[in-house]
């Protein structure tokens, strides 16, 4: 593929025309009300963030039993879907794009999170980490290996998830199969000890992630249908990368490449202090775009100047930004004039209310005051 000259050249994923190659990443925030409702405060959150070419909602769970946290929004009701609509109406007012990231934790969750209820997962393994409770943070319990008849159920959930995102005025969604979540699970060996179609080999472990991006694209079609992976984390979460692993990301990066979804979304994050940086993302990105053929997002400590340069070298064509949003609402006009970057609150990353959210300066807000 052709390089690209600098961040803030136009582009194009899908039917979207973005302003920018700057992307803002998806970021849990658990600022939703009860029952999984967005807030009013999330509307100002991300048209704040508007001037991003792309904005990837924050996880976004496709049912009761998909929750991992407390406090963050879904898009199974219709009172969901209906408060997700003036954020998206926001984010196009400002001529920007929004598509939401749908989310199913898997074993990462707990009984006070499900009404007692056991989380699922490819195979009974306790991941040995922490939920995130109304009770605080305690220990994961050993999940329920789901039943053929959970598969079906949960990709079933995927698809109407998706339909109702576009009924609430996202441009697209994306699947998040990163991060040590469900699909995740299902990918390495270390999560999944399964023997019938979905486990013991590299086409089966993929085939349950393969089959939601199927499903998901037959009701809303595959230029708007896109997939965030995470190949490099080894050892968080009870997540191993052994060479059974690697084969299978290989293996599933080719077919999505193959099935022409929206964007392939890369991220090198690592979960163990110290070990996030631009090196490891730049890597990243070079070992797995000859892979894919369509628009490629990467992510991981990203500089402008690395983003750049991974452009210029045509091993990405999008550079997404997490928590350097945060705490710039108007990180694309800093980066272009090289601004110097405020930085964020992480005592306010999550749950809270407005403080370290939505009361971040822009440059223009901080000249006037």
């Amino acid at each position: 593929m052709s390089s690209i000259i600098n961040l803030f050249e136009p582009g194009a994923i899908g039917p979207m025309a973005l302003s920018n190659r700057i992307v803002m990443a998806p970021m849990t925030r658990s600022r939703a009300n009860e029952d999984a409702v967005p807030s009013g405060m999330m509307v100002t959150y991300y048209e704040q963030r508007a001037s991003a070419g792309l904005i990837i909602s924050e996880g976004t769970i496709v049912s009761g039993e998909a929750t991992g946290y407390i406090k963050v929004p879904g898009l199974f009701t219709p009172e969901q879907v209906a408060s997700w609509r003036p954020i998206t109406d926001a984010v196009h007012a400002k001529g920007g794009h929004i598509i939401t990231q749908l989310w199913h934790v898997g074993r990462v969750s707990h009984p006070d999170l499900l009404d007692g209820a056991l989380p699922l997962a490819p195979s009974a393994i306790n991941p040995e980490f922490e939920a995130y409770t109304r009770n605080g943070r305690v220990p994961t319990v050993t999940p329920r290996a789901m039943t053929p008849e959970d598969i079906n159920r949960t990709i079933e959930d995927f698809r109407k998830a998706a339909v109702n995102a576009m009924a609430a005025g996202f441009d697209g969604v994306e699947l998040h199969a990163a991060n040590t979540y469900l699909f995740h699970q299902f990918l390495v060996p270390s999560a999944n000890q399964r023997t019938d179609e979905y486990g013991s080999t590299i086409e089966n472990r993929a085939r349950f992630l393969l089959k939601v991006v199927d499903t998901v694209a037959e009701a809303i079609g595959i230029d708007r249908v896109g997939v965030r992976m995470n190949p490099c984390v080894d050892g968080p979460v009870g997540i191993i990368l052994d060479p059974e692993a690697e084969a299978t990301y290989e293996y599933l990066i080719r077919e999505l490449s193959t099935r022409k979804v929206a964007f392939l979304h890369l991220t090198a994050l690592m979960f163990v202090p110290g070990l996030d940086s631009e090196d490891r993302t730049l890597e990243m990105a070079r070992r797995f775009r000859p892979l894919f053929s369509g628009p490629l997002i990467i992510n991981g400590a990203m500089t402008r100047d690395a983003a750049e340069y991974a452009l210029r070298e045509g091993i990405a064509d999008y550079v997404a930004f997490g928590k350097d949003f945060i705490a710039n609402p108007d990180l694309v006009y800093r980066l272009k004039k090289n601004v110097p970057l405020t930085e964020p609150d992480p005592n306010t990353f999550y749950e809270g209310g407005t403080s370290g959210y939505i009361d971040y300066k822009t440059v223009d807000d901080a000249a006037t005051n």
